[in-house]
């Protein structure tokens, strides 16, 4: 029974070590991939993330995944309340999806920058994405394609994390339950308890929405459209006739 009991312990250190690891070596990435999961996904009457991509027999969370690995991304998350990260704020669209991946990077030390994928386009490619991070990184701007009619798709999206984005994510979280937050800025969303977020969820009406848009971040910080030669790659899928419409093209 002691050797058992030594065991698990030993097991439980070696687990907590190599999370430690995972993250310092995400908290060192020049890029973190981001697959955005998180919506309600009430048009398309299923969770899309689990929607079986055609071509390669994979769901579409796995196909995103495997995008953003193709374009040379090596560290991803997934952000949405029945995947890796959780939105603090309950119905905040893809910025609150942002914000609470960014919660988990305290310190100075965080990734340089974040390449976001929602995990709704099922005709992206990873050129696509690879030539959005590559701009993106070179200018160091919010990097996101526009269409041959120059119409603007705001994700996916190159996002650098500094000044400009903490200012913007600070300014946009305050209202609501963060200001019952007295030291919120201070001390980042780690701060928060697993109460605060249950009890800010259960209170907020599902069809609220607590955050800017994608498009408001952008006005905010340098950023820069690129034109995206394939527009199908552009195309999102949130109801069932555009997801079989898309399944035409695979």
């Amino acid at each position: 029974m002691h050797y058992l009991k030594t065991n698990t312990c030993n097991s439980a250190q070696v687990v907590s070590n190599q999370n430690t690891q995972h993250v310092t070596a995400m908290q060192n990435a020049n890029c973190l991939g981001v697959i955005l999961a998180g919506g309600l996904s009430s048009r398309m009457g299923q969770d899309k993330s689990q929607l079986m991509h055609n071509r390669d027999n994979i769901s579409m969370l796995d196909y995103s995944k495997k995008l953003l690995k193709s374009s040379g991304i090596e560290h991803i998350i997934t952000s949405g309340d029945e995947h890796q990260v959780a939105d603090i704020i309950p119905q905040a669209g893809p910025v609150g999806g942002i914000y609470s991946v960014l919660s988990h990077f305290t310190g100075p030390v965080q990734p340089k920058g974040l390449l976001i994928l929602p995990v709704d386009l099922p005709l992206m490619s990873a050129k696509a994405l690879t030539e959005l991070r590559i701009k993106g990184e070179l200018s160091q701007k919010a990097t996101y394609f526009t269409d041959s009619q120059g119409s603007n798709h705001h994700i996916p999206l190159y996002l650098p994390n500094n000044a400009y984005l903490a200012l913007f994510l600070e300014q946009a979280f305050q209202n609501g339950f963060l200001t019952s937050q007295k030291n919120a800025s201070q001390s980042g969303v780690n701060s928060f308890t697993k109460s605060n977020i249950k009890n800010s969820r259960e209170s907020s009406p599902k069809s609220k929405k607590n955050g800017p848009s994608i498009k408001q971040l952008l006005s905010k910080v340098p950023s820069q459209a690129i034109t995206c030669t394939h527009d199908n790659a552009l195309f999102n899928t949130n109801t069932p006739q555009q997801w079989q419409q898309a399944n035409q093209y695979l």
